[in-house]
């Protein structure tokens, strides 16, 4: 059995005008839209042509990609919001992924704590995410990472909405 050296991982906000971060967001976001907790489909060729712009005109964007070497292996594609609760901003994860030959090796625990340094640094009253009910590695991760679901369960495919309160 050979051990598996793993590259030093690096997160870093991705920048929409660099053309191997438009590559990244568009290959990852791909690859996770293809798997049964993305909905099992490609994106479709006129979502990949707008997604770019798309995230880029949005302001409220925050993308964070995760690199070994020159390889990206995970994004989470975040929106900065509003609690009117908390008056203050908050942000959502939207979409969370690490490529599936990497999975298992802590790259989605190490975005999400990016995600939650950067809300600390922006003042946020929490950190706000979604999840399948029927996505048990996810859930596991963001249960460890101290995340509570919000709302009840109804079917399998139920989106859980899960939220980590950041101290204030």
């Amino acid at each position: 059995m050979h051990a598996q050296v793993v590259q030093s991982l690096v997160i870093r906000m991705a920048d929409l005008d660099r053309r191997e971060d438009q590559q990244a967001v568009l290959e990852i976001t791909d690859q996770y839209a293809q798997h049964a907790m993305g909905g099992s489909q490609p994106l479709r060729p006129d979502v990949r042509a707008r997604l770019i712009e798309g995230l880029r005109s949005h302001p409220m964007t925050r993308i964070f990609l995760a690199w070994q070497g020159d390889t990206a292996v995970g994004i989470a594609t975040c929106f900065v919001g509003f609690s009117s609760f908390a008056a203050k901003p908050l942000i959502n994860i939207h979409d969370l992924a690490v490529v599936s030959d990497r999975q298992g090796q802590g790259i989605g625990r190490r975005l999400i704590e990016s995600v939650v340094e950067y809300a600390q640094s922006l003042d946020c009253s929490s950190v706000t995410l979604e999840v399948r009910m029927d996505n048990s590695p996810a859930r596991k991760l963001y249960d460890r990472m101290g995340f509570q679901q919000v709302g009840d369960v109804v079917t399998q495919e139920a989106m859980l909405f899960g939220k980590l309160k950041l101290s204030n």
